[in-house]
């Protein structure tokens, strides 16, 4: 298993070339997030648009519902990378942290990137943005 350090830098490569991958016609806002899961499994996750808002998925909850799936363990990092909003990193919505809560628990280390800085907190850390708390 590769130290934190060398799993955190690998996560925001791919959550970076997920970014690429993204389908944002109407926002332009690209977003590409990577699951770094107990088993040492690289989730990758786009954002995928709609004209209709509401069947939009974000790239945290595609790459977090893609780790189910692929019976690769319990999410341990969360990395993001998109462009800055109002100037600073961008963190995962509120819909995007209750699915983390619930799949990753309180330990769950969020990385978020613009691609040069980065910044990164324990999901309990963000609880105060989480709907409840199960």
């Amino acid at each position: 298993m590769k130290d934190s350090e060398s799993r955190i830098r690998d996560a925001i490569v791919d959550a970076s070339q997920a970014r690429d991958l993204a389908y944002a016609p109407y926002s332009r806002f690209k977003m590409g997030a990577a699951v770094v899961t107990e088993r040492d499994h690289v989730i990758k996750g786009s954002l995928v648009e709609n004209v209709s808002l509401g069947l939009s998925m974000c790239a945290e909850r595609a790459a977090l519902f893609a780790s189910v799936a692929a019976d690769a363990g319990k999410p341990q990092i969360l990395a993001l990378v998109s462009k800055r909003t109002a100037g600073d990193l961008t963190w995962p919505c509120g819909a995007c942290l209750q699915v983390a809560q619930e799949l990753g628990g309180d330990d769950l280390l969020i990385v978020v990137s613009d691609g040069k800085r980065q910044q990164q907190a324990r999901l309990s850390e963000l609880a105060g943005r989480l709907p409840f708390k199960g």
